[in-house]
């Protein structure tokens, strides 16, 4: 029909959140997580709209936060959608576009947990269709588990994902591969996927490819290393590596590569958290970089992303608090395309 999945780097009406509420994502640490929803609410409205799912109960708490943060109020707008959890990256719609009338519609997939990992999941996977009838969006309903975190779009017809997530048996275990690839061009207005293989350590979603490799431009993609071989990341990240040079683009030509370094390892007690500077959003005008208290780390990654996105601020936020709950910057949010 037309409709075509735009990179993230063009123009966007607004940015999606899922306000926080459930405690347990963030065991024992939960206490600074609203204020930093409102933190990076407040930094992304001086860019362009806030919209946040929350259920209407929680609305005034929000706007004491949001007002306490400095945000732009009047670019915030709160939609009285309940939801499970506050990852909307993975229960929003994933937005396309079709270039000819300018149209945006919902693709509205289906939502399972990661696999069914967690309790209660039907308010989250109920919040494509309520945010379609909320903008007036045409909506595209699929008979498919994706996660918007388990892809990304070069905007010119490739898509980037993993083996370990999307042919993962606890998300479609009666799709073969190629019905999986059929479904996504298809949907998406793909032409072909590019698969890496497996993800992080401590990564809960099976391999979501935004904590591993990210376009940065239609035939450039900055991806994250582990230097250090006694590294638990080391081999996944080195064999993706392997892979993305034996890519090409669409023209057949081998795409320009930015390595992206990964922090040092961040623990809760034993375990072992997902923090990658992967994980960051692209918004109008800036880049919002997750950071993790590792001064060195955090600014190479920021000089590797400004090599990337010239001409947009790079925002650097800190997520050490955030990472808890196995995501950050780009995990919490959703670009609605304009």
């Amino acid at each position: 029909m037309g409709y075509r999945l735009p990179a993230e780097w063009e123009p966007q009406a607004a940015v999606w959140l899922s306000w926080p509420h459930r405690r347990a994502t963030w065991p024992g640490g939960f206490r600074p997580i609203p204020a930093k929803f409102a933190e990076i609410a407040a930094i992304i409205s001086r860019f362009e709209d806030v919209r946040i799912n929350a259920a209407r109960p929680l609305h005034a708490r929000i706007r004491a936060a949001l007002n306490r943060a400095k945000a732009d109020l009047a670019r915030v707008t709160l939609f009285a959608h309940p939801t499970d959890d506050a990852w909307c990256r993975d229960h929003g719609p994933i937005f396309v576009k079709q270039d000819r009338t300018g149209e945006v519609a919902a693709t509205d997939w289906e939502f399972n947990a990661w696999g069914e990992k967690y309790p209660r999941w039907s308010r989250d996977n109920a919040i494509p269709a309520r945010t379609a009838r909320a903008l007036g969006l045409r909506r595209f309903a699929q008979e498919m588990v994706l996660e918007g975190g388990s892809i990304d779009s070069n905007g010119a017809g490739l898509l980037l994902t993993t083996e370990g997530c999307l042919l993962h048996p606890n998300r479609n275990p009666t799709l073969t591969c190629a019905q999986i690839q059929r479904r996504l061009r298809a949907a998406l207005g793909v032409r072909e996927i590019l698969w890496l293989g497996d993800g992080i350590a401590g990564d809960d979603t099976d391999g979501h490819v935004d904590d591993l490799s990210r376009f940065y431009r239609a035939d450039g993609i900055v991806t994250a290393v582990e230097r250090d071989p006694r590294d638990a990341n080391h081999r996944a990240l080195r064999e993706n590596l392997e892979r993305l040079r034996a890519f090409r683009t669409s023209t057949g030509k081998k795409f320009a590569l930015a390595e992206l370094p990964m922090p040092l390892p961040v623990r809760h007690g034993r375990h072992r958290l997902p923090a990658s500077y992967a994980n960051f959003l692209v918004i109008n005008g800036a880049v919002l970089l997750p950071t993790f208290r590792q001064p060195r780390r955090d600014a190479e990654a920021a000089t590797v992303l400004a090599g990337c996105f010239p001409g947009r601020a790079i925002i650097p936020v800190d997520c050490r608090d955030l990472v808890l709950g196995h995501g950050t910057l780009h995990c919490i949010s959703l670009q609605q395309p304009a």
